[in-house]
């Protein structure tokens, strides 16, 4: 405050020409990391700077201070003297930001976020900078505008989401999906496209923009639908943004098909024949009617009715139940009762032609009374159905019948009539009293319902029948089944998130709850494979990749709701399939090669080891040169390097290749090593000697040359390195008046004067010089010429010449070079000087110091002149007879001093 305090209360002639607000637009991606550049104010204004017209001095330093640090400014970072305005180290979250359809601004000071302009889509990040000293202030307000980028993928706002689509719905119904996937991304950043996992070939998916811009996905009927054949569809939504690349998000859905009333009820039989005994009782059950309707709910409600051709008294002497089309005697048979009845009954149900089935009774008129059944139920009864639960255990009692013949008269007996686990036996002590029990273990998943008869007959031969239902009730008693014990699934690598795996499915044979089935993953189970509870989708929520593991394998359990619940396991195996997602790596980035030169076309130089992680065709790897493959060739399937031709150092000392390695994918993926080739020197190249140029070329040497000068010097080259380049010299032959007057130096090859010449020692002298180097296994040498003509001066040229011409007669020393010991054995000795010494010093401790001068004074001596012994060994090769000097035999030499 006391800044701008000061800022207004100065002369406004001193910065009314600059005191302008000014506006600058800057814009950059969200998420960027701190320090990248977003503008310089100072260069975008156009500011007087230090380096300007006027002289530095007349121009106080710019300052570029923020006004206010809100909410806005902990974003950025502003250099005070540059103006330079950089990101800070809070990431900049355009969704966080910016909400989408707010329009609002969050402020904070001088420094806020708009998302209100300059368009619906802008995010913007305002700040207001102020510019000092006050001859130059202003007030800057900056805008930065947030570029979205792809950082979010879509996402559902539930799981699971259902749909009811009627089964009479016609093609090309349009059903909107209420839930669509939701992008906090802008733009082609957000959802674009949907698609179904598996449209079961009835359905797809279109897209509907609306004014606001946004997408709604419509489920669209492209087959017929009976929910009689299927009556529910599972599959997998999909949301696809338009980023690069693009992200996607899905959900299950669950497509349901309501039922409508497209059945009628149908009867099984169209005629149904009864048989009634005149003296039957009232309530007599006569006969049931069934009729059977496939759809659901009310659509399924059947009522039974007599059809308006029945006639009366026939209606009045049977009942018909409408809800359950039992038809009961309803009043007593008496002479004047018609013989024969024909019912027909009406199965009705909802906006349906009624079924229609036909019921004969046939009365049988008797002059006596029938046997009566009299039932006393000890199970559960209700309305002539006994329920029994099928875990009941054999033997369990049902009912007691009482049998009698009402005149008493006649003798009565029973027996039982019907199928099933059931049976009657006389009930003793007690006389026509029988006992109606299980017989058999009951299955509910068998047979739910039983009807049997208990038939009393006396003998006269009259029967009377007693009908009793026996209604199975359930147990939880049958375990979930699987349709597969092992399951075995595939799927290919670096998969999207929540790729569908399969549908499991298992069967529970019990009814109700107890048949409802829940699906749950084993213990063994990673963590990012996921099973719905209710439909059994198995998913894999990340991506899986092979060359971590192929193989998975873990248990699945279907458990039922009974109490206590069942359950059983199925195994499922998934192979991840590869894909050609790695590039072939070679062990090392570089390669190195060590190779003797000279060495034999076609050898094997090395191997180059390259590996794919990739299985099969993807991870099979062929090698190439890329360049000097017209010297060098590799073999694809080993690895090994080779050349083609011998290789000479001399020509060329290293080889450097780039080898790639491409994999058999589609597309190829390739790689590439280097290889550096070494040649290692071998002996192959005796020493060139430069100087002298030839055998025939002299030097004259005065006969007043003093000892020890230099005459002249054999120099020589060897294109070998280390110690095959090693070059001896040494003189092999002589010839002259006292040739023992010259001698060369084995380093250098200088030719040195060793006496002084005499006058008998005028002439011509040819030295025949060995140059070796030291090689190995065996060294390589040249010989030279050198002529020295000892004369003070050279007055008949063409005499010298025809001497040389002259085939010389050089006696040449076979002899090997000799190491001698001589000198370590003196050493030896100088060192044995030592104990007389002290003997002597122990004598005569006055005399001490004379013998130990006197001994030292020896001693030296004579190290000393073994050591120029030493130095001046030489190794003489004599060579006896006579040799050719262009046939030289080249034989190793021993170098003794190497």
């Amino acid at each position: 405050h006391l800044l701008l305090f000061l800022l207004f209360v100065g002369p406004f002639n001193c910065f009314a020409s600059y005191s302008r607000a000014t506006e600058l637009f800057y814009s950059l991606n969200e998420g960027l990391p701190a320090g990248v550049l977003i503008g310089s104010l100072a260069r975008d204004l156009r500011l007087p700077t230090a380096g300007g017209q006027h002289p530095a001095s007349l121009q106080p330093p710019l300052s570029f201070t923020l006004a206010s640090h809100g909410l806005g400014g902990q974003y950025v970072q502003l250099d005070n003297r540059s103006g330079e305005l950089h990101t800070s180290a809070v990431e900049i979250d355009r969704e966080a930001l910016c909400v989408e359809s707010s329009g609002a601004t969050i402020f904070g000071g001088s420094a806020a976020v708009s998302s209100s302009s300059p368009s619906p889509e802008s995010c913007l990040l305002l700040l207001d900078v102020l510019i000092l000293p006050q001859e130059y202030f202003r007030l800057v307000k900056v805008k930065i505008a947030i570029r979205d980028v792809n950082d979010n993928a879509p996402r559902f706002p539930v799981p699971h989401i259902r749909l009811s689509v009627p089964e009479n719905a016609p093609v090309n119904t349009r059903l909107a999906i209420e839930h669509p996937a939701l992008d906090p991304d802008m733009g082609t950043n957000g959802v674009q496209t949907y698609r179904l996992r598996d449209n079961y070939g009835v359905f797809t998916l279109d897209v509907e923009e609306n004014e606001n811009g946004e997408r709604t996905p419509y489920l669209i009927i492209m087959g017929a639908l009976d929910r009689e054949t299927q009556d529910e569809y599972v599959t997998v939504i999909v949301a696809e943004d338009g980023g690069t690349p693009p992200l996607v998000g899905s959900a299950t859905l669950t497509i349901g098909i309501s039922d409508i009333n497209d059945n009628c009820p149908q009867f099984n039989d169209s005629q149904l024949n009864v048989t009634l005994y005149g003296n039957s009782s009232l309530g007599t059950h006569v006969a049931t009617v069934h009729a059977v309707d496939m759809d659901l709910g009310s659509n399924a409600q059947i009522t039974y009715s007599y059809s308006q051709k029945v006639p009366q008294p026939s209606r009045d002497l049977f009942h018909l139940n409408e809800s359950t089309g039992i038809i009961t005697l309803s009043t007593k048979v008496d002479g004047d009762t018609p013989k024969l009845h024909r019912l027909i009954i009406l199965g009705n149900g909802p906006g349906c032609i009624p079924a229609v089935i036909t019921v004969l009774v046939t009365i049988i008129k008797v002059m006596m009374r029938p046997p009566e059944v009299v039932p006393r139920f000890i199970a559960n009864e209700v309305e002539g159905v006994v329920y029994l639960k099928e875990l009941e255990p054999i033997n369990t009692p049902i009912a007691f019948f009482t049998i009698k013949d009402p005149d008493e008269k006649y003798k009565v007996s029973c027996y039982l009539e019907g199928d099933g686990p059931f049976g009657l036996s006389p009930y003793k002590p007690y006389n026509n009293e029988y006992l109606l029990e299980t017989t058999k273990p009951l299955d509910f998943e068998t047979q739910q319902l039983y009807e049997i008869s208990v038939v009393a007959w006396n003998s006269e031969g009259f029967h009377v029948k007693k009908v009793i239902k026996i209604q199975i009730l359930d147990d939880n008693d049958n375990s979930p089944v699987f349709s597969e014990e092992l399951i075995e699934l595939s799927i290919e690598e670096n998969n999207v998130p929540n790729a569908f795996l399969t549908k499991l499915h298992a069967t529970d044979a019990d009814s109700g709850e107890r048949g409802q089935v829940s699906y749950f993953l084993g213990p063994d189970a990673p963590s990012y494979f996921v099973l719905d509870k209710t439909t059994g989708v198995l998913t894999v929520s990340t991506q899986l990749d092979r060359e971590e593991k192929e193989k998975y394998r873990y248990t699945v359990k279907a458990v039922d709701s009974g109490f206590p619940p069942r359950e059983s396991i199925a195994t499922v195996t998934i192979t991840v399939l590869d894909k050609n997602d790695n590039s072939p790596r070679f062990i090392n980035k570089d390669f190195s090669f060590f190779v003797p030169e000279n060495f034999p076309g076609f050898g094997e130089i090395g191997v180059i080891s390259v590996t794919d992680a990739d299985a099969g065709q993807n991870g099979w790897v062929a090698l190439s040169v890329l360049n000097g493959s017209d010297i060098f060739v590799i073999d694809t399937g080993k690895g090994v390097l080779r050349a083609k031709i011998s290789l000479d150092r001399e020509q060329q000392s290293s080889y450097v290749l780039w080898i790639e390695a491409v994999d058999g994918g589609d597309p190829a993926l390739s790689s590439t090593a280097k290889i550096t080739i070494l040649l290692l020197d071998i002996n192959d190249n005796p020493p060139l000697v430069l100087f002298p140029q030839s055998n025939m070329s002299y030097l004259l040497v005065l006969p007043s040359t003093l000892p020890g000068s230099p005459i002249t010097e054999v120099y020589a080259v060897d294109k070998d390195t280390g110690m095959n380049a090693v070059i001896a010299y040494s003189i092999i032959g002589r010839r002259g008046p006292r040739p023992e007057s010259f001698r060369i130096d084995p380093k250098t090859g200088n030719i040195t004067l060793e006496e002084s010449l005499m006058q008998n020692d005028y002439g011509l002298y040819r030295l025949l010089v060995k140059v070796s180097d030291h090689g190995y296994p065996e060294p390589l040498h040249s010989t030279v010429m050198v002529n020295l003509f000892v004369n003070d001066t050279v007055s008949n040229e063409s005499y010298i010449e025809s001497l040389l011409r002259k085939e010389p007669d050089i006696s040449v020393e076979e002899k090997q070079p000799q190491v001698s010991i001589e000198p370590t054995h003196k050493k030896m000795e100088s060192a044995s000087c030592m104990p007389t010494l002290v003997a002597l010093s122990i004598i005569s401790l006055g005399s001490i110091a004379l013998v130990t001068g006197m001994g030292i004074y020896i001693c030296l001596r004579k190290g000393k002149k073994h050591h120029r012994a030493d130095e001046n060994l030489e190794v003489q090769i004599p060579l006896n007879g006579r040799i050719n000097l262009h046939m030289l035999e080249k034989k190793p030499v021993e170098i003794s001093n190497i």
